[in-house]
């Protein structure tokens, strides 16, 4: 069975707050295509104009960091047909080390179900939002995560001009990172293998994937 995990990208939505949403145009119509093919045959050839953070999105080092990996350095092992783990959080303002110390993360995906989804394209998503905790951060790159998502704003509390420490922490490790998930309630809490690999695009950190777990029949 495969479950969707990302958010549908639409013209103007907001993903985070000050970040633009995207533009969709239109560089070939069918009705222009017409003059261009043979009668009966038509195309349309779309354009996008977004900012890389939009949607659900995958955070590679170079995001955090300019001598790490980019989108197109990043092995893609690191983000498809990861073995992976659901860690449930809901309800708790943040996630913190005492749901994961009896874990093995080695390896695996490690998602953070916080149950924040709900309130995706409303002003509540973007306030007071669920995140990792410092030390649940560095113990995940310290014990061998292969990658870490969540399905709130971000990873990490943002306060104005605060610190972001379990990008710090995490994407100095080479483990990247996946935002804005959505649909882990519908996960088994392991059983299942993760995918949210982006396009290879040099010189970006950050970019929308379409995230999803195929989960093994029992």
């Amino acid at each position: 069975m495969i479950i969707e995990l990302s958010h549908r990208i639409t013209e103007g939505m907001t993903t985070y707050p000050g970040i633009p949403g995207p533009v969709l145009g239109t560089h070939l119509s069918r009705e222009d295509s017409r003059e261009v093919y043979a009668e009966g045959t038509e195309f349309h050839i779309g354009t996008i104009t977004l900012t890389a953070n939009t949607g659900t999105y995958l955070d590679t080092p170079y995001h955090r960091y300019a001598e790490g990996p980019d989108l197109s350095q990043l092995p893609i092992e690191r983000m498809a047909d990861l073995p992976g783990l659901v860690v449930r959080a809901e309800g708790r303002p943040s996630v913190g080390l005492d749901l994961l110390r009896e874990l093995d993360v080695r390896g695996r995906a490690v998602l953070l179900h916080t149950g924040w989804d709900r309130h995706f394209g409303t002003d509540a998503y973007l306030r007071e939002h669920p995140y990792l905790e410092p030390e649940a951060a560095a113990w995940l790159a310290e014990q061998g995560a292969a990658l870490v998502g969540i399905d709130s704003l971000n990873i990490d509390a943002t306060p104005p001009k605060g610190e972001r420490p379990a990008h710090t922490l995490l994407l100095a490790a080479g483990i990247p990172l996946v935002e804005h998930l959505t649909g882990l309630a519908r996960l088994p809490v392991s059983g299942f293998r993760f995918h949210a690999a982006p396009p290879m695009i040099a010189g970006l950190g950050t970019f929308p994937v379409r995230a999803y777990a195929v989960v093994r029949a029992a």
